[in-house]
């Protein structure tokens, strides 16, 4: 089966544009292998590329991506476990020095959390994933600010601070936090406006990452 034409044309390009510019930095890869500083956590969204946003060349990020950045906490059962798999990688074998969970505005997953919330009948896998957010919206609520309406941001940005919360209880990456060697961050990105912002602990709110200076 062909692939679609779209993704044909992008390759060509590829080949034609940053290929060439790359191709050394591809063949140091290939031959000493990765060794990222950097995971991120991002979602899934087709608007929101962590490579695209951060403007990264090949080597530079891990990108694990899925449905509203989630990180279900530390348990290691007999399931298969993905995003746990890919941080065990990233923090044993990689030992990523950062790890930057990327929640976004318009959120999909979110929309759908609040649209089922307690619904008898839960999907097979969107429902069920999304119940990981319940905790922030059960914060929200006993905040006096009910995750409802049209603007998602306040769930979206609860969301980054729940899996933060989550990554500690991962005790190989809890220990390399304490022990200096790890940090865990947090970012919102606004899809309409292409404004990113880093989450302040000490003040609790997301703060707007300075452009360049324009003149």
């Amino acid at each position: 089966m062909d692939l679609p034409q779209r993704l044909v044309d992008g390759y060509h390009a590829f080949l034609d544009g940053r290929l060439p510019v790359e191709l050394d930095r591809f063949g140091k890869l290939a031959a000493t292998g990765q060794q990222p500083e950097t995971m991120i956590i991002g979602c899934c969204d087709s608007r929101v590329s962590p490579e695209v946003i951060f403007d990264a060349h090949p080597g530079e990020l891990f990108v694990v991506r899925n449905v509203a950045n989630l990180v279900p906490p530390y348990s290691p059962t007999g399931f298969t476990h993905g995003v746990s798999a890919a941080l065990e990688f990233a923090a044993q074998v990689l030992k990523v020095k950062h790890i930057v969970v990327m929640g976004h505005s318009h959120c999909g997953g979110v929309r759908a959390f609040l649209a089922h919330r307690d619904r008898p009948d839960p999907g097979d896998f969107i429902d069920r994933w999304m119940s990981l957010l319940a905790p922030a919206a059960d914060t929200l609520e006993a905040d006096g600010q009910p995750p409802l309406g049209d603007d998602l941001s306040p769930l979206e940005q609860a969301s980054v601070v729940l899996t933060l919360a989550n990554l500690m209880t991962f005790p190989w990456i809890e220990s390399r936090v304490r022990a200096g060697k790890l940090q865990l961050l947090g970012a919102y990105f606004d899809v309409a406006t292409g404004r990113l912002s880093a989450y302040d602990r000490g003040g609790r709110t997301f703060i707007p990452v300075a452009g360049p200076p324009r003149g």
